[in-house]
């Protein structure tokens, strides 16, 4: 398919050929769905912990006489009932990545792409480069194409100039091509490639 290619002051710049085995597939939803969920399963640390009844220290005798003392008949004090005592079944360090085949995540990123192609939410520039690192100019790049949130990849190095300008702008994020994935794909309105990252990506997905 033949996409139209822009220049980052919204300038027309040509067209560009896009395959079809990337950006023609018809979207699915589980797909996205598993990819998201493995993404953000991935990034929990799983640091949260607390004392078990074996880490907590108090003395192991009863805390009072079998019978007579009009009370249940309890052991230690380490228990959860007791103040200072032990959460039960609390949590515990633990990893939360689940595992997903190579195969699946790279067909989701296919999907991923193909979803933005579908909904017209995909541009191509020919470039992300700037003389100088200024968030006003590329505010105004930004306000003539009309994007919201966009998620702007770039080749296999970012400009220097082009990442210090946009760092100061929430509703933008800027990748290179290598750091590309779904979930920064979806959580953006859209998705804004250059002509070195539309390369490499058919290179890697092919």
């Amino acid at each position: 398919m033949k996409a139209e290619v822009k220049t980052l002051d919204a300038g027309e710049a040509g067209s560009i050929q896009l395959s079809d085995e990337i950006y023609g597939l018809e979207p699915r939803a589980d797909l996205l769905q598993r990819m998201v969920t493995y993404q953000l399963a991935k990034q929990r640390q799983g640091t949260h912990k607390v004392q078990t009844r074996g880490e907590v220290a108090k003395h192991k005798q009863r805390i009072g006489r079998q019978k007579g003392g009009g009370t249940a008949r309890h052991g230690n004090g380490s228990v959860s009932q007791f103040r200072g005592g032990a959460r039960a079944f609390g949590p515990v360090q633990r990893d939360h990545s689940i595992k997903l085949p190579k195969k699946v995540r790279k067909l989701a990123l296919k999907h991923a792409l193909s979803a933005k192609q579908t909904a017209g939410e995909l541009v191509i520039i020919d470039d992300a480069k700037m003389t100088a690192p200024k968030t006003k100019d590329l505010l105004g790049s930004i306000s003539k194409h009309g994007w919201k949130t966009a998620l702007i990849v770039g080749g296999s190095e970012l400009d220097e100039n082009f990442a210090l300008a946009s760092r100061n702008i929430a509703s933008v994020d800027v990748l290179p091509a290598q750091g590309i994935n779904v979930y920064d794909i979806l959580r953006h309105q859209t998705l804004v490639l250059t002509k070195d990252a539309v390369d490499q990506l058919e290179a890697r997905l092919k």
